[in-house]
C-alpha cells in the first residue's frame, strides 16, 4: 500500500485538501510528486543520525512526534513551523524544499505556491505516522519498525502493472533515494 493511500484512509488528504483549497485529487497527485523526496529525507536522515533508525526514532520524537500527525487533522489551520522544522532536519536548506516544490508542480501541472504549503504538512504527517508505527513494539531490524517502513513506503513504492513507481523514476542515479538528485539539481541551479 503506497502512502498516499495511508493518508486519504487516515482523512489526511481530506483535511489538507480543504486547508489548501485544491481538490482531494490534486492533493492526491501533489503528495505523489512530494513524497519521494520527503521519504529520501528520512531514509538519508536514517543513514546518517548516530544511533541509525533509533536515532532517527530519537529525532521524530524531537520534532513533535505522533502529535505531528494530529495537528494536520485538527479543524485549526496547520502550523507550518513544525512541518518547516521537519524539512529542515531531513533536507538542510530552504533551497532544497523550494526545488522539490518547484519539481513536483513541473510533474503535476499544481501550482508551486500550493505545493510549498504542502510540502511542511506532508513531512508533518510522514514524520508523524513514523513515529506512530515505531511506537508499536517492532523492533528496528529484520523489516519491522522504522526500517520496515521506510523500506516498504520508499522502496516499494510502484503503479502497478510492473511499471516503475514515481520514487524510482526520480531517482536519477539509482541509488534508491532521490533526495541527492534533487540535491545534486538544487547545487546546479545555484551555480
Amino acid at each position: 500500500m503506497q502512502i498516499t493511500d495511508i493518508l486519504a484512509q487516515m482523512g489526511d488528504l481530506q483535511s489538507m485538501a480543504r486547508e489548501l483549497g485544491v481538490s482531494e485529487s490534486q492533493a492526491a497527485s501533489g503528495a505523489d510528486a512530494l513524497l519521494p523526496a520527503i521519504l529520501g529525507g528520512f531514509k538519508k536522515q536514517a543513514q546518517t543520525q548516530p544511533g541509525g533508525l533509533d536515532g532517527l526514532g530519537g529525532l521524530l520524537g524531537q520534532l513533535g512526534g505522533g502529535n505531528l500527525f494530529d495537528e494536520v487533522l485538527s479543524p485549526q489551520p496547520t502550523d507550518l513551523s513544525h512541518g518547516n522544522d521537519v524539512l529542515g532536519q531531513i533536507f538542510g536548506s530552504r533551497d532544497v524544499s523550494r526545488a522539490v516544490a518547484q519539481n513536483a508542480s513541473s510533474q503535476t501541472g499544481l501550482d508551486s505556491g500550493v505545493l510549498k504549503k504542502m510540502l511542511p504538512m506532508l513531512a508533518m504527517m510522514v514524520a508523524g505516522y513514523m513515529s506512530r508505527q515505531q511506537g508499536g513494539n517492532q523492533p528496528a531490524q529484520q523489516g519491522g519498525g522504522l526500517g520496515g517502513l521506510l523500506g516498504g513506503l520508499f522502496g516499494g513504492r510502484s503503479s502497478g502493472a510492473g511499471a516503475p513507481g514515481l520514487a524510482a523514476m526520480l531517482d536519477l542515479d539509482g541509488d534508491g533515494n532521490p533526495l541527492d538528485d534533487i540535491l545534486q539539481m538544487v547545487g546546479k541551479n545555484m551555480r
